[in-house]
């Protein structure tokens, strides 16, 4: 079987879930395959936004982050679920368990997709044969479709996979791309926006192709180093590595509420930040980490949405900062308007233990009473350990904890992955 795979190159899959959610609730009641299913929130308020949908549904128009109002009306039959995560997650390992027994080169990228390298796998047969034998074992195992690109790197796996669903097996290779992805337009390439594709068009850039063969001094001016980046993607090139490792990285937290009721008082959307902090400053100690970006997002009763950010002095992962921060944030930036949603995430992030204070005169009185105390603190983690003493405040909250409400399960559930070559 070595023959059929390349001497100096790779064999990368990207495997994909079909309609995950959806697929794992017909898994557990049969009754509701072959209906249309949506996965979706609380039903009786308006924040019902549609998470996924069976294919079925998808017929009907059904698409993910429609409101659900909409969504019924385009579909009266719909079946409405709301989401188990707890259901989702173990379906999850299961798949990545199948996965492992290939290779231990497998990259997971949220909850319902990964990346496995199996440059080496001679002895499970062709690439063809292990990406059939995967998909079979899934279905069979855990009676969920997925679909799955074959390729030389992450990003013509990834295009791959998107390219037959569901149930699909895709071969990209780097001689198919000018027929088959320059065609295309740059909204539909992996790592393009919406946004993007638009600036792209002002350039006169409307299809992978053009993007492609693309003056790579205006693309970066107008995209900085993404834009050569994703000319690179556009022309087969990717050598970015299947890391196992890489779900311990993550770059934001947040958290956004949709109110049950457009507001336009200001207390009550400060209690809704407070809450948004709360839940933000959880999460950041449950990483054990400080944010040294704050931002808002602010969507008006016109669904007018805007994001602003402020980089901060002093790191932090506080609720009584956060929200002092994000009050600020909004209050220099709201018109007055009934607002629909509220958000707030940090971004910037580093380690509680690399993150340091900027002294200035409003906290050097504060913290020089501190001093001898970080002294003694810091002399007892040099001689036996930085886990020796943990401040209250970054003590590690069970991972599991809420998890069904928390709204970046998919990274919040990657980093809790158990990696299968440690010992649980």
């Amino acid at each position: 079987m070595k023959e059929m795979y390349p001497k100096n190159g790779r064999v990368i899959l990207h495997v994909d879930m079909n309609s995950f959610y959806a697929s794992v609730e017909m898994a557990y009641d049969p009754t509701l395959k072959g209906k249309p299913l949506a996965i979706a929130g609380n039903v009786e308020e308006r924040r019902g936004i549609i998470v996924t949908c069976s294919y079925e549904a998808r017929k009907f128009g059904v698409k993910t982050t429609m409101p659900l109002w909409e969504a019924k009306k385009l579909c009266p039959e719909l079946i409405v679920k709301t989401p188990n995560f707890e259901r989702y997650r173990a379906a999850s390992i299961g798949m990545f368990e199948i996965l492992r027994n290939y290779t231990e080169l497998v990259e997971p990228v949220s909850i319902d997709e990964g990346y496995m390298d199996i440059s080496e796998c001679y002895e499970f047969g062709s690439p063809i044969g292990i990406a059939e034998s995967i998909q079979k074992r899934i279905l069979e195992q855990l009676d969920l479709p997925c679909s799955i690109g074959i390729a030389p790197n992450k990003f013509l796996a990834k295009m791959a996979s998107d390219m037959k669903k569901p149930m699909g097996i895709t071969v990209l290779r780097k001689r198919d791309i000018p027929i088959v992805l320059w065609p295309l337009n740059t909204n539909e390439m992996h790592g393009v926006g919406k946004k993007t594709a638009e600036k792209l068009t002002v350039m006169g850039i409307n299809t992978i192709g053009d993007l492609a063969k693309g003056n790579e001094i205006q693309l970066k001016s107008l995209l900085g180093i993404n834009g050569i980046r994703i000319k690179e993607r556009a022309n087969g090139i990717d050598n970015r590595q299947v890391d196992p490792e890489s779900v311990a990285d993550f770059k934001s937290i947040g958290n956004s509420t949709t109110l049950p009721k457009d507001a336009g008082n200001q207390q009550e959307l400060f209690r809704v930040l407070e809450s948004l902090a709360e839940t933000v400053s959880v999460r950041l100690k449950r990483k054990n980490v400080l944010a040294n970006t704050l931002g808002i997002t602010i969507r008006f009763k016109d669904r007018k949405t805007i994001t602003r950010s402020k980089k901060l002095a002093n790191s932090v992962n506080h609720k009584e900062d956060i929200t002092a921060i994000a009050k600020q944030l909004f209050l220099k930036h709201w018109n007055g308007d009934s607002v629909r949603l509220l958000g707030i995430t940090g971004y910037d992030l580093v380690e509680h233990d690399l993150a340091y204070k900027q002294l200035d005169l409003f906290s050097f009185e504060k913290d020089a009473k501190q001093e001898p105390l970080i002294k003694t603190l810091s002399n007892l983690r040099e001689k036996y350990g930085k886990n020796i003493i943990e401040n209250a405040g970054t003590k590690k909250v069970d991972p599991d904890h809420n998890v069904g409400t928390d709204t970046s399960f998919n990274k919040d559930f990657l980093r809790s992955f158990p990696n299968s070559n440690k010992e649980e």
